[in-house]
């Protein structure tokens, strides 16, 4: 089983219904669903997430949203360790340094994001939702 740190795009994708790419958000926390892959994201990502959704959505509503959408991940606390690491890192986003640093901090096997360049510095493999799809089903 994979251990996925996904990217607040891709969580926002699914739970924003972003239209052009909801379906592989959709299928890749499906597999979380079914137990087939386990997925990360930072708290930054929770919070990142419930702001968005807040701006789009009545606050009650963005939560009930929030709260079913956590029993399919586990989060990753953000703490003082991984905001010194983003902070002396070479990434060019710090929100993306946070990103990575978390995924470093719960070891998980790929990051999962739709901007794959934003995660250049990427000691860890990094891919779409679209393209761990097609790998896993090339593996099965």
């Amino acid at each position: 089983m994979d251990n996925l740190l996904v990217d607040t795009n891709v969580v926002l994708d699914l739970l924003a219904k972003r239209e052009e790419f909801y379906q592989e958000a959709q299928a890749l926390f499906t597999l979380s669903d079914q137990g087939l892959v386990k997925l990360y994201v930072s708290s930054l990502s929770f919070a990142n997430t419930h702001y968005i959704l807040s701006q789009q959505l009545k606050v009650d509503n963005a939560r009930k949203i929030l709260r079913k959408f956590k029993v399919l991940v586990e989060m990753v606390a953000l703490h003082d360790k991984l905001i010194e690491l983003s902070l002396d890192s070479d990434f060019k986003d710090f929100e993306d340094a946070i990103q990575y640093y978390s995924a470093l901090e719960s070891q998980v096997d790929i990051i999962i994001t739709r901007n794959k360049k934003d995660f250049k510095l990427s000691q860890l493999p990094v891919l779409t939702a679209k393209e761990y799809i097609a790998r896993l089903k090339k593996q099965l």
